[in-house]
C-alpha cells in the first residue's frame, strides 16, 4: 500500500494490525493537565481523529457529557466503547473528519494533525475553523521536529504552524510543551488557539 494514502483503508489495517506506535494507553500529560483546569462541564468538545480516544474517556469519567470522538477508522471507536460503555453512541462519529458538519466549544488536537498529508493542512485549518463557535479554541500538540516526505507522523515547526493557523485564529499559546511524555519531550508544542 503506498504511504501517502492515508485513507480509511490505511487506517483500518494499521489498528487491525497494532501498528499504532502513536497509542499511548492513557492521555497524554499536557491534555490531562489542560482537562484539568476546565470549569464548565457543558462545553461541546470534539476530538478528530480520536484513535482509542484516551483523552475522551477522562473527560467523560470527569463528568463531560457533551463530548464527540470522530475517527476514519471503525476499530478505535469499537475498542473505545468497550472500555467506556455508557457512552453515547450518538457521540461515536465513524467518518471522515472534513466531512463533520456540526460546532464545537472546544477542539482538541492529539496526533491527529501530525497524522494527515501536509497537503491536507490549509484544509485543516480552513475545517477546524468552520466547526468551531465564535471564540471556540482549538487546544493541544503538535510535533516539533523537520517535516519530512516519510509519514505519519509528519512534523513542523513554530514558524511554519503560525503562518498556518494566524489568518483565522489567535495564537495565544505556541510554546514547548513542558510536560510531554518521556517519548516526546522535546518533539512536541503545546498549544491553544482561539477561533476568529
Amino acid at each position: 500500500m503506498k504511504k501517502n494514502n492515508l485513507d480509511k483503508i490505511y487506517w483500518e489495517e494499521r489498528y487491525a494490525n497494532e501498528n499504532i506506535g502513536w497509542n499511548i494507553g492513557y492521555p497524554s500529560t499536557p491534555l490531562k493537565s489542560y482537562i484539568d483546569q476546565l470549569k464548565d462541564k457543558t462545553i461541546k468538545i470534539l476530538i478528530p481523529g480520536a484513535g482509542n480516544g484516551y483523552e475522551a474517556e477522562y473527560l467523560w469519567k470527569k463528568g463531560f457529557k457533551n463530548v464527540y470522538i470522530a475517527d476514519i477508522a471503525k476499530l478505535p471507536l469499537e475498542n473505545f466503547k468497550k472500555r467506556v460503555n455508557d457512552f453515547p453512541d450518538t457521540n461515536l462519529l465513524h467518518m471522515d473528519f472534513f466531512e463533520l458538519d456540526d460546532d464545537f466549544n472546544l477542539i482538541l488536537e492529539q496526533t491527529f494533525f501530525c497524522a494527515l498529508h501536509p497537503k491536507l493542512r490549509t484544509t485543516y485549518v480552513e475545517k477546524i475553523h468552520q466547526l468551531l463557535k465564535p471564540n471556540g479554541k482549538l487546544v493541544g500538540l503538535l510535533f516539533d521536529f523537520e517535516l519530512t516526505a516519510s509519514g505519519p507522523p509528519f512534523g513542523g515547526s513554530i514558524s511554519e504552524y503560525k503562518s498556518l493557523f494566524e489568518e483565522k485564529f489567535k495564537i495565544k499559546i505556541l510554546e514547548n510543551s513542558i510536560n510531554s511524555i518521556k517519548e516526546r519531550q522535546g518533539k512536541e508544542l503545546f498549544f491553544i488557539f482561539e477561533s476568529l
